[in-house]
Formats: structure tokens, C-alpha cells, sequence
């Protein structure tokens, strides 16, 4: 019987182990899309560390708690990056990380697909986003992938700059 228990045990912490998982920076990606003078710019933020606990059978007690490294912006153009970087934009200086801690998953409609709801930290501004996601069980983790938009001006990003307001995020995110 004691047997038997320690096997459920052991069972029990290797499975609740699976859900404890981390983004692999190297197989994920952070895309961004915004409009500046009309014209469509896109970038890239890599960086991405935390720690993910995600079982699709109890997606209610599923924690995303992420960092992202807000000086890989990487937009193909150095002198527009540097900028980007400075204290009128990203201010890496005093804020050297972007965060998401989510606070709650719910199920959608549709398999194989959650709604993600959670606070979104940047420049030290924080808002509540919530956004659809699909995840993907492949290769010992999970494919993690969703697109949502923000508001540049409720992070107190760019000012009165010429760039849109409105800003497309789209996620990619393997974690095992």
C-alpha cells in the first residue's frame, strides 16, 4: 500500500512538473506591428523569461507570469531602435523589463483555444489586457500563440509622437 502511494505521489509531482514550464527564447518570438506617418513598421522583442504553469485540463488554474527584455527591440533600422530605447519611448534605462502577470484563464468557445486576461506592465504603466490564445502541445512543452492590440499612449509611450496609437502584438511562444 505505501508502495502503491509513493508511485501515485511520485506520479502526481512529475505531471504537476510538465505544467511548471519556461519560454525557450530561442523558439519564440514577440512580434510587434504600428503605423507610423501611414506607413506599416514591425518589430521584434526577444528576451523572454518567466515561468508559465499550463494544464489544459484545469486551464483555471493556468499562471502566466512573464518578463520581457525591452532593450532587444529590434525594428531593422539601429538609429530608430536606439530612439526607441530612449526615455521618451521604452526608457530601458528605468525600465529594463516589460511584464505580464495573468490573472485569470478562461475557456473559449472554440478547442484548443483560452482567454488570457492579466496586467500589463510598461514604462511602469500598468492595464489590464485580455486577448484569445491557442496552445499547441508539441515537442515535450507547449506552442503558446496570440495577437492583441494596445494603446501606446496608456504606457505614456511616444508622446505626441507621428506613430499610431494603436499598437498589434503578436505572440509565438514555445515553453517546456
Amino acid at each position: 500500500m505505501k508502495a502503491l502511494l509513493l508511485q501515485v505521489l511520485c506520479l502526481l509531482t512529475i505531471m504537476n512538473a510538465r505544467a511548471q514550464l519556461k519560454p525557450v527564447e530561442g523558439q519564440s518570438a514577440i512580434g510587434f506591428t504600428i503605423r507610423n506617418f501611414g506607413i506599416r513598421v514591425s518589430g521584434m522583442l526577444k528576451g523572454i523569461e518567466g515561468n508559465i504553469h499550463f494544464d489544459p485540463a484545469r486551464s483555471n488554474e493556468a499562471v502566466f507570469d512573464i518578463n520581457i527584455d525591452a532593450g532587444t527591440i529590434n525594428t531593422d533600422n539601429s538609429l530608430r531602435d536606439d530612439h526607441l530605447k530612449g526615455e521618451s519611448y521604452l526608457d530601458i534605462k528605468h525600465y529594463p523589463k516589460i511584464h505580464f502577470q495573468s490573472t485569470r484563464v478562461t475557456s473559449s468557445n472554440r478547442t484548443g483555444t483560452w482567454i488570457l486576461t492579466g496586467r500589463l506592465t510598461i514604462r511602469g504603466h500598468e492595464k489590464e489586457i485580455s486577448f484569445p490564445f491557442s496552445a499547441a502541445a508539441t515537442n515535450g512543452g507547449y506552442l503558446f500563440k496570440g495577437t492583441f492590440r494596445i494603446h501606446r499612449k496608456d504606457f505614456e509611450v511616444g508622446g505626441t509622437s507621428t506613430i499610431s496609437d494603436e499598437m498589434q502584438v503578436d505572440l509565438n511562444v514555445f515553453a517546456n
